[in-house]
């Protein structure tokens, strides 16, 4: 069995000002058996995981309303939010990003390019070991 195979079908809101980087997540994690809902502002965002309160939140770090820190450390000090795991996607190089992502609460750190399956391979890690608390 496969580790896809092992998480069930999971809700991913994904945030990120490009829609097609979003409508590429969308169309593979869709493929892959999660349900995906996709927002392209950051404050629609933030208010889509209020209401949904998602399995996983991948989050764009550059967009023109805000910045993906500050969306994240409004999830994670919001107790409904607080416990969504946060997977920042970002085309930024900049060592200190990475180290911003987990202060700001993210669990994961995803440079762009990246290849779906590995998103994938990531997202089916996080549910595996939220699945278990």
């Amino acid at each position: 069995m496969s580790l896809s195979e092992k998480v069930k079908t999971s809700r991913i809101l994904v945030i990120d000002d490009e829609p097609q980087v979003t409508e590429i997540i969308e169309a593979f994690l869709t493929n892959a058996g999660h349900e995906v809902v996709v927002s392209n502002v950051a404050s629609e965002g933030l208010q889509k995981a209020r209401q949904l309160r998602p399995d996983v939140i991948l989050l764009d770090i550059m967009m023109p309303d805000t910045d993906g820190y500050s969306i994240c450390n409004e999830l994670k000090n919001d107790p409904p939010t607080a416990e969504i795991p946060v997977v920042f996607l970002t085309g930024k190089d900049r060592s200190d990003d990475q180290g911003r992502s987990f202060k700001a609460g993210g669990d994961m750190f995803i440079k762009k390019p990246f290849s779906c399956e590995r998103l994938l391979e990531i997202i089916n890690i996080i549910l595996m070991s939220t699945a278990k608390h």
